[in-house]
């Protein structure tokens, strides 16, 4: 079974071929992926422009599925699945690919498969060298979403806490943006971090002995503005225009100090609370050096095995669209339809799964 899968809920465009055999525990394998990101093209406005995104998603698409056959000595015809994202994420960007791979689909006479974006980002670590087993701890930290949950099998979840406010993927760009860093500014503020003492400013660790599984970041961001007028006023006071770059390196240290803190701290909770030896870390912050430095060396004290997607394959991507969609089939949760006609959910809770 080849599965073609799409994935363009934000601001990447990514296709990718997948392979699972009928009825075998053999894991499916990646033959391909191709991906493009819109971030030179939303520098300007300081944040991604919904209408520009999805007019990009179009020009894209269908190029980077060529590319793919092309890479994976593939034929169109040959393609069993056709998946796609179909939530959450941006409404107009969902809705292109949705529109081609049910599209392709109907063409081909295959059927299409919609897929949740984060589970997408869920068992991306499948794809890695060193693919976890079930059951695991899943800490999702992808874009506006940071949760754990209980993970015993495809399709069973168990939210075991949240982020009822801010994420921690937008706390780092929040936080850059109000340090005067460029879009996107998580990877920015992560790299100005590591010439900075994380110690160097006592900035809120919020709900962090809250006695639950729940994030909130909202009052880190409200803590880095404040620090960041103040030492802007400072600067300023002396003739300075911008902040001393070793001030910045320092505050941004110490955002991302409290950030990774509160992650680690709330994963070991979700472990110690379900007895779970396995933890699994994903989407687009489970890149951060940082994170991955201070989870691997608390698991490692604690017995406790981690694994993470590739770091390529940490941001959105087709793989893991089409990865979770192979999966689902493989393990008989859904049946892929013929039914061409296509809705998209732009809000769309996982645990509605």
């Amino acid at each position: 079974m080849v599965v073609l899968g799409v994935e363009s809920s934000c601001d990447e465009t990514g296709v990718a071929l997948v392979q699972a055999d009928d009825g075998s525990e053999r894991l499916p394998r990646l033959l391909a992926h191709a991906l493009h990101s819109q971030i030179a093209m939303h520098q300007a406005f300081g944040g991604v422009v919904p209408e520009l995104a999805s007019r990009d998603h179009i020009r894209r698409v269908l190029p980077l599925t060529q590319t793919v056959l092309q890479q994976a000595q593939c034929a169109l015809q040959a393609v069993d699945v056709v998946a796609y994202t179909r939530g959450p994420g941006l409404a107009g960007a969902l809705l292109v690919g949705a529109g081609v791979a049910c599209a392709m689909g109907a063409a081909l006479g295959k059927p299409v498969l919609g897929v949740h974006h984060l589970e997408g980002h869920l068992l991306s670590p499948f794809l890695s060298a060193d693919p976890p087993q079930f059951p695991f701890v899943a800490l999702l930290v992808s874009g506006g979403h940071t949760q754990l949950m209980r993970v015993d099998s495809v399709g069973r979840y168990q939210m075991l806490g949240e982020s009822i406010d801010d994420a921690a993927g937008e706390a780092f760009d929040k936080s850059a943006k109000l340090m005067g860093l460029d879009y996107p500014g998580g990877p920015l503020l992560a790299r100005l971090a590591e010439a900075g003492d994380p110690k160097a400013f006592a900035l809120p660790r919020p709900l962090l002995h809250s006695g639950n599984l729940d994030f909130s970041f909202a009052g880190l961001k409200t803590a880095v503005l404040v620090r960041s007028q103040k030492m802007l006023a400072a600067a300023r006071a002396v003739q300075f225009t911008d902040l001393p770059l070793q001030s910045q390196r320092d505050l941004a240290a110490s955002t991302q100090a409290a950030i990774v803190e509160v992650l680690l701290k709330k994963s070991l909770a979700a472990l110690q609370t379900t007895g779970l030896r396995r933890l699994v870390v994903a989407g687009g912050v489970g890149a951060n050096a940082s994170l991955r430095q201070a989870l691997n060396a608390a698991c490692d004290q604690r017995g406790v095995r981690v694994h993470y997607p590739e770091l390529h394959l940490c941001t959105d991507n087709g793989a893991m669209i089409a990865m979770a969609a192979a999966m689902r089939l493989q393990s008989a949760q859904q049946e892929a339809s013929t039914a061409y006609a296509f809705d998209v959910k732009p809000r769309w809770p996982l645990d509605a799964l």
